[in-house]
C-alpha cells in the first residue's frame, strides 16, 4: 500500500516539477540564434515571432528571416526505483507510447576535439537535410502513377522528410525561387546589351495631290501638278518605311563590365534562396522537436492522472479503515497534484497543438489536411561528439550563403564603378539605315539630282561615335558608385564578425547542452539510487515520509532537467549546422 501511494506522488512532483511546460513556443530566442545583421542578402532579426521578414541593403532584395522558437520541455518518469528506462521502438501517430530512453554516454574532453574518433558518431553539421530515399520513391510513384490509380495516403513523416518538404515546398523557399528567376533574367538582358535596338517605322497615308513629270527633274506635265490652286488632280496614297539601328563594336569595356555585373545575379539569388531554406529546415526540425516533447510528455501525464486517481482511492479506503500508514494530508497531497496535474495538461496539449500547425505551415500543407509525424524519442542512441569551434568556423567561412552573396554584390558594385568611370569615353559602333517610300500620284525621279520625298529609296552603313558630355552628372554617379562599394566592403566585414559571433554563441550553447546531458545523466542515475534506499527504509519503517517526498522531488526535478538538455542538445545540432551553412550530409 506504502509503495502504491509513494507511486503516485512521485509521479505527481515529476509532472510539478516541470515536464508539463514542454510546448513549442515560437518568438523566444533559442539555439539558434539570429541571422546576422550585414549587407547583400542579408537581413537582421531580432525578437522576431514566429516566421517574417528582415530588409536585405542596397542593391538587393529583402530575404525572410526568422525568429527562434524554443520549447520549454520537461519529462518524468512514473516508475522509480528501477534499474534504468527502456528504450521502446518507434511508433507512429499523435500520441500514446512510452518515455524517452536514456541519454548515451558522452565524452566532455572530445567536445572541442576536431578530430571523430572512430568510437564515437561524429556529428553532422547539417543532418536533416538530405532527403530520404524513401521520400523520393513515394514521390516518383506517384508521379508515374496512370491517372485511373488512387493515389494512397502519405504515411508519417520523418525528421528528414519534414525538413526537405519544408526546404521545398515552403511559401518563402517559392518566393526566393521567383526572384532568383529575376535575377536570371536580367543577367540574360545583361548578357544581350550588345545586341542592336532595330528602329523601324511603317506607315501609309493620304490624300496625296498628283506630282507628274518626265522623271527627270523637268517640269511638271499635267496642270493638276502645279501648286497654287485647287486643282488635286488624281489623288493617291503613300506608303513608306524607315529603320535604323547601331551595332556597338567597342565601348572601352562597358559592355564586359556590364555582363559580369549581370553574372553576379544568378550567384546572389542562389545564395538568398539557400539561406531561406536553411531558415526553414531549422525551424521544421524546431518544430518536429517540439511535437515529440509535447508528446511525450501528454503521455506521461495521462500515465500521471491514472496513478494518483488509483492512489486516492487506496488512500480513502485506509481512511475508513483508520489505517495509522496515511493520515488527512496525504489525501490532500494527492488532491494538490491531482489538480497540478490538469492544469499543465492543458498548456502540454496547446503546445502540441501549436507544434502540429507549424509543421502544417512549413510543409506548405493544404487546409484541412494533417500531416502526421513519426514518433521518435528525443535522447541520442550512439555516441556523438561535435567538431571543434575552429572546425565550424571553417566551415561557415565556407559555406554561409550569406558571404557569397555579399561577395557577389561586392563584384557587381566594382563593374558599376568601371562603367561610371568609362562613362567618359565614348562608344564606337557600325550603324545601318534605310528609307523606303512609294506614292501612287507621283512619278518616280530617276535623276540622282532630283528631289523626291514622294518615291526615295535610300539605305546605307557607317562607323558612328556616340557619347554625352554631361561631366558633372557623371562626376556625382561616379561618387555615389563608389560610395555604395566602400558601404558594401564595410558591411563585408561585420558580416563575417557577425558570423563569427553567432557560430561561437551556438556552438558554445551546443557544448553546454551536451555537458548538462552527461551530468544530468549521471545525477539522474544517482537520484534513482536515492529513491531506492529510501523507498527501502520506508518499508522497513526506519524512514520518514519527508525523506521519501525529498528523493522523489529530486528524482522529478533531474528527469525533467534531463529531457530538457537533451531537447537543448537535438535542436543545438540543427542550429549549428544552419549557422555554419554546411551542405547535406550524406547517410545522416
Amino acid at each position: 500500500m506504502r509503495r502504491h501511494l509513494d507511486r503516485g506522488v512521485t509521479v505527481a512532483l515529476v509532472l510539478a516539477a516541470g515536464m508539463s511546460a514542454a510546448q513549442f513556443t515560437p518568438g523566444s530566442a533559442g539555439q539558434g540564434g539570429g541571422s546576422t545583421p550585414g549587407t547583400t542578402g542579408t537581413g537582421t532579426t531580432s525578437g522576431t515571432s514566429g516566421t517574417g521578414t528582415t530588409g536585405g541593403t542596397s542593391g538587393t532584395p529583402a530575404t525572410p528571416g526568422t525568429g527562434t522558437a524554443t520549447p520549454t520541455p520537461g519529462t518524468g518518469s512514473s516508475t522509480p526505483g528501477v534499474s534504468g528506462p527502456q528504450t521502446p521502438a518507434p511508433t507512429t501517430g499523435a500520441g500514446g507510447g512510452t518515455l524517452p530512453p536514456g541519454p548515451p554516454t558522452i565524452a566532455p574532453e572530445s567536445v572541442d576535439s576536431a578530430s571523430t574518433p572512430s568510437s564515437g558518431r561524429a556529428v553532422s553539421p547539417a543532418p536533416m537535410k538530405e532527403p530520404a530515399r524513401e521520400a523520393q520513391q513515394v514521390k516518383q510513384g506517384v508521379a508515374n502513377a496512370p491517372d485511373t490509380q488512387v493515389p494512397q495516403k502519405a504515411g508519417p513523416l520523418t525528421l528528414a522528410q519534414l525538413v526537405e518538404r519544408a526546404r521545398t515546398s515552403d511559401l518563402r523557399v517559392e518566393e526566393a525561387s521567383a526572384e532568383l528567376r529575376k535575377f536570371e533574367a536580367l543577367y540574360k538582358q545583361a548578357r544581350w546589351a550588345w545586341f542592336p535596338k532595330f528602329e523601324i517605322t511603317v506607315g501609309m497615308g493620304g490624300p496625296i495631290p498628283e506630282a507628274r513629270n518626265d522623271g527627270l527633274g523637268g517640269p511638271p506635265t499635267t496642270k493638276a501638278s502645279l501648286e497654287g490652286d485647287l486643282d488635286f488632280g488624281k489623288v493617291g496614297v503613300t506608303v513608306f518605311s524607315n529603320g535604323n539601328a547601331v551595332l556597338p563594336i567597342y565601348t572601352f569595356g562597358k559592355l564586359s563590365a556590364l555582363e559580369k555585373a549581370g553574372a553576379q545575379g544568378p550567384i546572389l539569388g542562389a545564395a538568398l534562396r539557400e539561406r531561406v531554406r536553411d531558415e526553414v529546415g531549422f525551424q521544421a526540425a524546431q518544430a518536429y522537436y517540439s511535437y515529440q516533447l509535447a508528446r511525450a510528455g501528454l503521455q506521461q501525464m495521462e500515465e500521471v492522472s491514472k496513478r494518483l486517481e488509483d492512489a486516492a482511492e487506496k488512500i480513502a479506503a485506509l481512511l475508513k479503515e483508520e489505517s495509522p500508514q496515511v493520515s488527512q494530508v496525504d489525501t490532500y497531497k494527492v488532491r494538490f497534484f491531482r489538480q497540478v496535474v490538469e492544469a499543465r495538461k492543458a498548456d502540454v496539449i496547446q503546445g502540441r497543438a501549436l507544434a502540429m500547425t507549424a509543421i502544417g505551415l512549413l510543409a506548405n500543407a493544404p487546409p484541412g489536411e494533417e500531416v502526421a509525424i513519426v514518433e521518435e524519442d528525443l535522447p541520442l542512441e550512439d555516441e556523438v561528439q561535435p567538431p571543434s569551434l575552429e572546425r565550424a568556423l571553417e566551415l561557415a567561412e565556407q559555406y554561409r550563403p550569406e558571404l557569397t552573396a555579399v561577395a557577389a554584390g561586392i563584384v557587381a558594385r566594382e563593374s558599376e564603378v568601371l562603367i561610371r568611370e568609362r562613362s567618359y569615353f565614348p562608344d564606337f559602333g557600325i550603324a545601318g539605315f534605310y528609307d523606303l517610300r512609294f506614292t501612287t500620284s507621283a512619278t518616280r525621279q530617276r535623276s540622282p539630282f532630283a528631289y523626291d520625298p514622294y518615291n526615295d529609296r535610300t539605305a546605307g552603313l557607317g562607323l558612328v561615335m556616340r557619347g554625352t558630355f554631361d561631366i558633372p552628372i557623371k562626376d556625382a554617379q561616379l561618387d555615389q558608385a563608389r560610395a555604395e562599394l566602400d558601404k558594401l566592403r564595410a558591411q563585408e566585414k561585420q558580416i563575417h564578425a557577425a558570423i563569427r559571433l553567432e557560430v561561437t554563441k551556438v556552438h558554445g550553447e551546443l557544448v553546454a547542452a551536451w555537458a548538462k546531458a552527461k551530468a544530468f545523466t549521471d545525477a539522474e542515475k544517482s537520484a534513482r539510487r536515492w529513491v531506492t534506499s529510501a523507498f527501502a527504509a520506508f518499508d522497513l519503517g526506519t524512514g520518514e515520509t519527508r525523506d521519501l517526498v525529498d528523493a522523489f522531488t529530486a528524482y522529478a526535478q533531474v528527469t525533467g532537467d534531463r529531457a530538457k538538455s537533451w531537447f537543448d542538445v537535438r535542436l543545438g545540432m540543427a542550429a549549428l549546422s544552419r549557422v555554419t551553412g554546411t551542405p547535406p550530409a550524406l547517410g545522416e
